[in-house]
């Protein structure tokens, strides 16, 4: 599908996915439901009952960066600036995934969670922005002042359908906005950006759920490959992605906010892990942990169930420091900064 033929595709375009039924996107397979019983036990823990080690102790390491750092950075690389947001310089313009920049992951400023760090470098200060990818809609991914922001600064952006929709809604020129379906795929200056299924849900408020599409998404750029999971619990879409477009050179995967009381919707350690090599993937950059409480577990345990997990099989991985510079050529591997919070 064209480029334009996508912006054509705006409006009242969810009846026409053969994921829309009865007004509602679906998974492949039916998700695991929890009831209101406990759906409610659920709740009180994480209301009243948290154990300790969710937020950290002591301010996390975040090297700050600068515009003009960005502009000298050599192409094909990475910052990751917290969560699921990475800054990628790409034929050398730069692309947001998934731009968070609030300090609370939720639709009031004074309740939620809060950031863990700062982001390690401001809107205002970011250079100009050829594209934004986003994976859904939820509050840790979707930020509404962060579009505000970056609207006046960004040529492209790429979305879920119904999620551009929401751009729009917000002010977005309609012309920016691009919304796509599971497997469709667009062009933008050379690269080519394909949205691909993920295991998730959507919504904004307690009457919009699932209104809108979840979608991971692949970024081609010549002989570059790399995969952006958004969210998703496991499934066999990742084989399926896999022998569509790998090997990738470097996958993005989610591993944090999980739990055994929602396994349909975020991955356990062991499913990042299998995720990863379900894509044929080269190196894994574990993501959506570091700088939101939004789970049960200590906010170290995604870091090293996953290093301990990648050493065991012998998989290349990358855990850069929030902020510092990634060669997607060739990742290095980081220190386990996260450690340096029991010092």
């Amino acid at each position: 599908m064209t480029s334009e033929t996508l912006k054509a595709f705006n409006t009242h375009i969810q009846p026409q996915s053969s994921h829309w039924r009865d007004g509602k996107f679906r998974n492949r397979r039916s998700m695991h439901k929890n009831g209101l019983w406990k759906t409610l036990q659920v709740l009180w823990r994480f209301a009243f009952a948290k154990p300790a080690g969710t937020v950290p102790a002591k301010p996390i390491p975040v090297q700050a960066i600068s515009s003009e750092q960005l502009l000298s950075a050599p192409d094909r690389s990475l910052f990751r600036l917290g969560h699921s947001t990475m800054l990628l310089k790409l034929r050398g313009e730069f692309w947001l995934t998934d731009p968070v920049f609030s300090e609370r992951a939720s639709p009031l400023q004074w309740i939620g969670p809060k950031r863990f760090h700062q982001p390690p470098i401001s809107i205002a200060e970011l250079p100009p922005i050829k594209g934004v990818v986003l994976s859904h809609d939820h509050y840790d991914h979707l930020d509404y002042d962060a579009i505000l922001q970056l609207a006046g600064k960004v040529q492209h952006f790429l979305a879920p359908l119904g999620v551009g929709d929401t751009l729009i809604k917000w002010g977005v020129p309609a012309q920016k906005v691009q919304q796509l379906d599971w497997w469709q795929s667009t062009r933008v200056d050379g690269l080519q950006l394909v949205a691909t299924p993920a295991r998730h849900f959507s919504g904004r408020s307690l009457a919009d759920g699932n209104r809108t599409l979840w979608a991971s998404w692949v970024i081609l750029d010549d002989d570059l490959r790399l995969f952006f999971s958004g969210d998703s619990g496991y499934f066999e879409g990742f084989k399926e992605i896999g022998n569509r477009y790998g090997p990738f050179d470097l996958t993005m995967i989610e591993t944090g906010a999980y739990g055994h009381d929602w396994p349909d919707v975020h991955m356990q350690p062991e499913q990042t892990l299998q995720a990863h090599l379900d894509l044929d993937g080269k190196h894994l950059l574990p993501v959506h942990n570091g700088t939101f409480d939004l789970a049960l577990h200590v906010w170290q345990d995604p870091f090293e169930r996953i290093v301990a997990l990648a050493e065991q099989q012998g998989v290349a991985l990358s855990t850069p420091q929030m902020g510092e510079l990634l060669s997607l050529a060739a990742p290095q591997t980081g220190r386990p900064w996260w450690r340096e919070q029991s010092l």
